[in-house]
């Protein structure tokens, strides 16, 4: 940490610039109609209701009936207009607005292109000279005008963007927020008339909106990552933070390094994550002929597939685990990927095993080792088909009564909408009763199942005239408890019901235990719900966010529920921007806001959960892009048919592996199965709850139980193996041993044994998290200095 380093001369000269520079506040969105004007002109009239200067100029509406609304009360300074092509086109008026001199300015189009013989060429330049002056001002621009993305949404969906503003404008930026929206929503507000002056309406299409909405999604969480990185960098904490994922390849110059390179990439790609490839040599020897052309081999293939390249000095070949293992904290890495071991047992007792040192120093980073598929199957590539599409000639197929029943189902079934942030207080609920009202509006009936304002004024004033159901009162152990009414709600049947929080435990006598099994029996009915949660409550990651706040969450959501909705949409919003309405009272009572700055509202806590919102639900609209048009995702094909095949024990870890067996299996469109070798007569009561714990999460996520009895644990690997093989499996998903050196040697190394008996399967082993590992001091593995 730098807290007490003086600051050079240059660095107090910006610091007092600064002082005097306006902020700059940009707000980005996919497409035209997502809102950015909508939601820059809210906060304009918030920040005049706190009493701060105001104005507005070159702003457009659109005649958007909801934008329009926002403009009443503020200021305007009239614009500079001029026509282009019959197109009338609005400059800021750089002269009036200095003479003016208000606190903030609220402009639209970042990327205009002024008319010529203005001042400035861009209204980027003329922002920047206002920003000079002391005025601060909030923008917007669209995710395709961002120079750097325009060859690839020109690529992929065919816009053509003329006015675009350059690379890294958005980093000098002091807040970026993401408005998210998912393309239902902008095809009914295209189909009610309420988008006008769209540039081209060819555009709009569900997949090509959802294509400019993972873009948009992908290109935010490579922001908040880069914050991210450099706030624990300032922190003196190295290894991964449990977000990005970061793929580190180790190869060498052998025909078998490219299939090393290529399964890399293929995971790299599914999980959206960097790779880095990097290769060990003696630098007192050199290079063979052959070596030499496997060595351009391996960096060409590596500049092909995006991956950073590193070739790196080795004296000696047991100093290999360690140099790759400090490789990997330094650079971020989650996952190393390496190939099977040629040794014999004999061999790695003589001279050691690379996997098993590797293993044995490694926190929070998984081992994948990648199947010898050469010796059992004359492969020396991976299969790089992509798996046929069934059903893609089925219109004339009759369908069977079970499918049509199912069809009938979904007919008959409700609407299902969710609002997701990566905290509390970002503005769920705010927008869920915004929506609420606008619906009714439109002569919806729409009523408010359950809500929880937590006392937030601007919360409860959003209200309005929506309708509420009273809560149902129970009796708990004496005393009177309230939760959501859902038979009333099944008997009043409205058209849209509001449900806050629906990661909520019911309280013990209720019909179900969690809130989210009310809302599927009301959706079943007929009725549509818009919903509420934060990213932290989606079970599979679990593990993720404990890793990141140190909190362990216990009201989760199954993944399957969000799987379900219909729509998702993100409410976006900068940590700084949420802490300072925590400071503000607007999200816990005062006498809490100093102990919730310090845990979970603290700086690296919401940029990492910030990051993984937006992940996660970049990656949910990649695989509704690939539900949609049957084609490739962003994120690239599965490529070939995976089995996944979870190893568990009854240890406090087994939900950490299962976790993610599931999501691995899921981005892979895989199936999966948890296997527990139990290796006695019977269980004590312990073991039998642990035992129904772990069988309930496999099945809460969708896969696949089974327990088996058998003999010690020198059996066990055996067992595995077999078991695996007669599932056919293709990858397998173990923790790290916890038994000590002595405790291997008289019961055996499970790891080890299956590493060696299972080298035609790729083969994970999870790490376990050590929150310690993260920080940078000597004596936790070795210094980094």
């Amino acid at each position: 940490m730098q807290s007490f380093k003086r600051k050079s001369p240059e660095e107090i000269l910006k610091s007092i610039y600064e002082l005097h520079r306006g902020r700059l506040k940009v707000y980005v969105g996919a497409v035209n109609g997502s809102g950015k004007t909508y939601h820059m002109l809210r906060e304009g009239q918030m920040l005049k209701a706190e009493g701060i200067d105001v104005v507005i100029c070159a702003v457009s509406t659109l005649q958007r009936p909801e934008t329009v609304e926002q403009l009443a009360g503020l200021e305007r300074v009239p614009s500079i207009h001029w026509k282009q092509d019959g197109m009338e086109k609005k400059d800021l008026n750089l002269d009036a607005l200095v003479r003016r001199n208000p606190e903030v300015v609220l402009v639209d189009g970042l990327a205009h292109a002024n008319r010529e013989g203005a001042s400035f060429p861009t209204r980027l330049e003329d922002i920047h000279y206002l920003l000079g002056h002391g005025i601060s001002i909030i923008t917007t621009v669209n995710i395709y005008e961002l120079r750097g993305m325009t060859e690839l949404v020109q690529k992929l969906i065919g816009i053509d963007v003329k006015d675009t503003v350059p690379e890294g404008t958005l980093e000098l930026a002091d807040e970026v927020r993401l408005i998210d929206v998912s393309p239902e929503t902008l095809l009914q507000r295209l189909a009610a008339g309420h988008l006008r002056n769209i540039p081209d309406k060819a555009v709009f299409n569900r997949g090509n909106l959802g294509v400019l909405r993972e873009l948009a999604l992908r290109w935010m969480a490579e922001g908040v990552n880069d914050t991210l990185e450099k706030h624990r960098e300032e922190q003196g904490l190295i290894g991964a933070a449990g977000v990005a994922e970061r793929i580190l390849v180790s190869a060498q110059y052998h025909w078998n390094g490219s299939i090393y390179v290529r399964r890399g990439q293929q995971i790299a790609r599914r999980l959206n994550g960097d790779m880095l490839v990097v290769t060990f040599v003696n630098p007192r020897r050199k290079l063979s002929p052959e070596a030499a052309t496997f060595k351009r081999s391996l960096t060409q293939l590596s500049e092909k597939v995006g991956a950073k390249f590193a070739e790196l000095p080795l004296p000696t070949r047991r100093m290999l685990p360690q140099a790759l293992v400090r490789y990997a904290l330094e650079h971020r890495v989650t996952r190393i990927v390496l190939g099977h071991s040629k040794q014999t047992r004999m061999q790695e007792l003589w001279q050691g095993s690379i996997v098993g040192d590797i293993l044995k120093q490694t926190k929070n980073v998984d081992i994948f080792v990648v199947a010898d598929r050469a010796e059992t199957e004359g492969e020396r590539i991976l299969p790089a088909k992509t798996r046929e599409e069934h059903g893609a000639a089925e219109p004339y197929r009759r369908l069977s009564e079970a499918e049509v029943e199912q069809q009938i189902g979904r007919i008959r079934r409700g609407r299902f909408k969710v609002y997701i942030g990566a905290a509390p207080g970002v503005g769920k609920t705010y927008t869920m009763l915004r929506e609420g009202n606008d619906l009714r509006k439109k002569g919806i009936d729409v009523r408010i199942g359950l809500l929880e304002t937590h006392g937030r004024d601007e919360t409860t004033a959003q209200v309005g005239a929506l309708p509420s159901f009273s809560r149902a009162v129970l009796d708990y152990r004496g005393t009177q408890l309230e939760e959501m009414d859902t038979a009333s709600i099944l008997a009043r049947n409205p058209e849209v019901v509001l449900v806050d929080e629906l990661a909520h435990t019911n309280m013990p006598g209720s019909k179900h235990k969690k809130r989210y099994e009310d809302v599927l029996e009301i959706l079943e009915a007929g009725i549509s719900v818009i919903s509420t949660m934060n990213i932290q409550h989606l079970e599979s990651l679990n593990d993720a966010v404990e890793q990141i706040t140190g909190v362990r969450v216990r009201e989760t959501v199954p993944d399957f529920i969000l799987r379900q909705a219909d729509e998702v949409e993100l409410i976006d919003v900068a940590p700084k921007a949420l802490q300072q309405r925590m400071r503000e009272g607007k999200i816990y009572a005062m006498d809490k806001v100093d102990q919730a700055l310090g845990n979970f509202f603290k700086t690296g806590n919401l940029i990492a959960l910030r990051e993984l919102a937006l992940r996660e639900l970049a990656d949910d609209v990649d695989e509704r892009l690939e539900s949609w048009q049957r084609r490739s995702p962003l994120r690239g094909g599965a490529n070939r048919e995976e089995m996944i095949f979870v190893g568990v024990t009854l240890s406090s870890g087994a939900e950490r592996l299962i976790r993610r067996g599931f999501r691995i299996a899921y981005r892979l469109k895989a199936s999966w199965h948890v296997f527990y070798r139990h290796n006695g007569s019977g269980f004590t009561p312990q073991e039998q709850e642990r035992l129904q714990a772990i069988e309930r999460l496999t099945r809460r996520l969708g896969g696949t139980f089974e327990m088996q009895k058998g003999p010690r644990t020198r059996k066990l690997g055996e067992a595995l193996v077999r078991k695996a093989d007669e599932l056919g499996s293709t990858q397998m998903i173990l923790g790290q041993s916890g038994r000590n050196r002595w405790q291997r040697l008289w019961r055996g190394d499970v790891v080890s044994l299956l590493l060696r008996q299972a080298r035609y399967m790729d083969i994970l082993v999870v790490a376990d998290f050590d929150p310690s590992a993260q920080i940078k001091k000597e004596g936790i593995f070795f210094s980094t200095e």
